[in-house]
C-alpha cells in the first residue's frame, strides 16, 4: 500500500493544484476582457468611412461623436475621442495555502486612445477624415 506522499494520485492532484493556481494576469485579462459591443476601432474607420458619405451614414457606422464644431467657413467637424483603460490584477496562492504563508500576484494596466476627425463640406458630405491611435 502507498503512503500518502508516495501515492501517484496524490502527487498528480498536488501538481495540478500548483500549476492551476499560477495563472498570469495576461491570461486572466483574456478571461475577463469584453471585446464585444459598440467599440469604435481603426479598422471600422478604414472599412466604413468614405469621402462623400452623409452624416447619417457616419453616425450609423461610428455612433454619435463626442464633439461637434464648425471650421472657419462654417462647415461641420465631428470629433470622436475614445479612451479605454484595462486593469487586471491576479492574485494566486497556487492552490496550496496550507504550505505557504503568503501569496503572489501580478498586475497589468494598459490604455488605448483613438481620435477620429471627420470634416464635412458645405453639402454636409464627408470631405476628409483622419485618425490617430495609441496604445501604452
Amino acid at each position: 500500500m502507498f503512503t500518502r506522499s508516495g501515492n501517484p494520485v496524490f502527487l498528480a492532484l498536488l501538481t495540478a493544484l500548483l500549476l492551476g493556481g499560477c495563472a498570469s494576469a495576461s491570461h486572466q485579462r483574456q478571461d475577463v476582457q469584453d471585446n464585444t459591443g459598440d467599440r469604435v476601432t481603426v479598422g471600422t474607420v478604414q472599412k466604413e468611412i468614405k469621402k462623400g458619405m452623409s452624416g447619417a451614414e457616419v453616425a450609423e457606422a461610428l455612433g454619435s461623436p463626442n464633439i461637434v464644431s464648425t471650421d472657419e467657413q462654417g462647415r461641420e467637424v465631428w470629433i470622436y475621442d475614445k479612451i479605454a483603460t484595462d486593469r487586471v490584477y491576479s492574485q494566486s496562492d497556487a492552490g496550496i495555502k496550507f504550505l505557504t504563508s503568503g501569496s503572489s500576484g501580478a498586475a497589468s494596466t494598459s490604455q488605448r486612445t483613438l481620435t477620429i476627425v471627420i470634416k464635412y463640406d458645405q453639402d454636409k458630405k464627408v470631405r476628409e477624415f483622419a485618425y490617430h491611435t495609441t496604445r501604452f
